[in-house]
């Protein structure tokens, strides 16, 4: 291959953010929750695996452990999960050291801190966590611990040596469940030890839609000689297939699968929740990378959860997204940290906190923030908002996976938000405890009643209803069910016309068509054009 030709990014080019071989994702970026998930995750995930692999594979052989505490491998496996356990042992000594001393404070302030003054606390704050934590009371005089989130990100704490990414040419959907089971080197692909906020990442994914040359790209990303054979295959001479851009008028909105919507006017284009499948000829119809905007002026996150703020899709679109919009943040909640920081350290220079309530003018319209409860097993968790999006007089309410547990949050916006054109809702009203995400933040057991009676879940019928009445919909879709085959490997999900889910939000799709509502549940993908004139017309793409 000459060097010098211009070529394309293949557009099957799969590419994995990993932390310490780890697949990534925001809590592994925070400075504060890395330690948590290092020390009570990974590592025990691996003791358990090297002492008993056949426990992992024996789960493993049933549909409904696919997300759950096993490693993906077979015993063959054991040597290479040893090695990655010493390497992290020896490599993250002080961050083991700061989840313990997480653990050695807040018992600490858990048994003694009783409404009297903090301040005889901060000499006994453990040395890991000295100059890094303000020790704080609620209104109630309950204590915890405040991290200041900015500053650990300066500290020894956030290592970008940590972060990794691998290439690797993939012709199917299916991949392991990524968040239990490290990835390890398999002899295929190429991995690039970079940091994500590196410059030449985005000279690589500029090249799945424009032509460079090769070797500019090697220099940008230091590839080595040894790297370069393997590097070389993924690109190609043939163009992505054309995307032609939309002109109007109104408003185009494309479901790219999940909770992933496109919505484009003339002169704005919006992403929410961005999870782009990579193409794939053996399965389902859907819209990929080739399928987005040279350029998306706002990419919208609804909240911090993995099938959401999801790292393969941003940092290869960093290059095209103007602002990225989040919603705004706690301040040092060790379960709640702030996306605006994670991001701008991942590369992305224009982020903004949007309030509920509060409103960001754009060209032909507006975003607005609005407040949504459930889905984070009633933790305080401040960081997950809904969207009202008004574009060329079109209004578009993204849920995301609102549970609509208080009716009467949508019944005081009503007024607010008015009639809309279309209205988004997530219903995985079943939703796994809270251990299965925040479980490593945990500093104490929880009650196998109490984590199973506090979920992840979304609206059922009955809630998803209530909040069609509000808002007075023309067009209600069910979204962010997890049910595309490219999904799996981050929500484990398998449904069956059984599932709970699928039988509730059946029901909603079902009464919205009696009552004259145009009503889907998406999966694939979907085209919907929204104009003055025409306030409903559908087209499947």
């Amino acid at each position: 291959m000459n060097t010098q030709d211009k070529l394309f990014l293949k557009g099957n080019v799969m590419t994995e953010p990993l932390f310490n071989q780890w697949y990534a994702w925001s809590y592994l970026i925070s400075p504060a929750t890395a330690p948590m998930y290092v020390a009570n995750l990974h590592l025990k995930l691996m003791e358990s695996f090297i002492v008993a692999p056949q426990v992992h594979v024996s789960a493993l052989k049933n549909p409904a452990n696919l997300g759950g505490p096993f490693i993906d491998y077979d015993a063959g496996k054991i040597p290479q999960i040893k090695a990655l356990r010493d390497t992290t042992l020896k490599q993250n000594q002080h961050m083991l050291a700061f989840a313990d001393a997480v653990k050695t404070l807040d018992k600490i302030l858990a048994e003694e801190a009783n409404g009297l003054s903090l301040e005889s606390f901060y000499q006994r704050v453990p040395d890991p966590l000295r100059g890094y934590v303000e020790l704080v009371y609620d209104l109630n005089n309950q204590p915890s611990i405040r991290f200041i989130e900015g500053l650990l990100y300066h500290s020894p704490y956030y290592n970008e040596a940590s972060q990794s990414l691998t290439l690797t040419l993939t012709e199917q959907d299916q991949r392991s469940f990524v968040f239990s089971t490290p990835r390890l080197d398999h002899g295929a692909g190429l991995t690039l030890n970079l940091p994500f906020n590196h410059s030449g990442l985005a000279e690589l994914f500029k090249m799945k839609n424009a032509p460079q040359p090769v070797g500019h790209v090697i220099e940008a990303l230091g590839i080595k000689n040894d790297q370069a054979e393997v590097f070389n295959t993924f690109f190609t001479p043939e163009p992505p297939p054309a995307r032609p851009e939309f002109k109007g008028p109104g408003v185009r909105i494309r479901y790219f699968g999940h909770a992933c919507i496109l919505i484009e006017s003339e002169h704005t284009s919006i992403l929410c929740d961005p999870v782009i499948s990579y193409p794939c000829a053996t399965g389902i119809e859907r819209y990929s990378f080739c399928d987005l905007p040279e350029q998306i002026d706002y990419a919208l996150i609804t909240h911090n959860h993995q099938d959401h703020t999801m790292f393969e899709t941003l940092l290869q679109l960093r290059h095209k997204i103007k602002n990225v919009v989040v919603p705004k943040n706690n301040g040092g909640s060790l379960a709640d940290p702030s996306l605006k920081l994670i991001l701008q350290h991942v590369g992305f220079s224009q982020v903004r906190e949007i309030d509920e309530m509060e409103t960001i003018p754009v060209e032909g319209g507006g975003i607005t923030g609005l407040p949504f409860l459930g889905e984070h097993a009633d933790l305080n968790i401040r960081t997950k908002i809904a969207y009202l999006i008004n574009l060329e007089g079109q209004t578009i309410v993204c849920a995301a996976d609102s549970n609509n547990i208080d009716p009467h949050l949508y019944r005081n916006l009503q007024s607010f938000v008015g009639a809309v054109d279309v209205f988004f809702v997530g219903m995985e009203c079943d939703g796994a405890p809270l251990s299965w995400l925040y479980g490593p933040l945990l500093t104490k057991p929880m009650p196998r009643k109490v984590d199973q009676s506090r979920r992840f879940d979304g609206s059922n019928f009955e809630k998803a209803i209530d909040i069609v009445e509000c808002l007075r919909p023309s067009q209600v879709y069910v979204y962010a069910m997890g049910q595309e085959p490219w999904l799996t490997y981050l929500t484990s999900i398998q449904y069956t016309d059984e599932s709970r889910p699928i039988v509730e939000s059946n029901k909603l799709v079902q009464e919205c068509r009696n009552r004259g509502i145009t009503a889907e549940r998406l999966y694939g993908h979907k085209e919907i054009f929204l104009n003055r004139e025409l306030r409903q017309s559908s087209i499947a793409a």
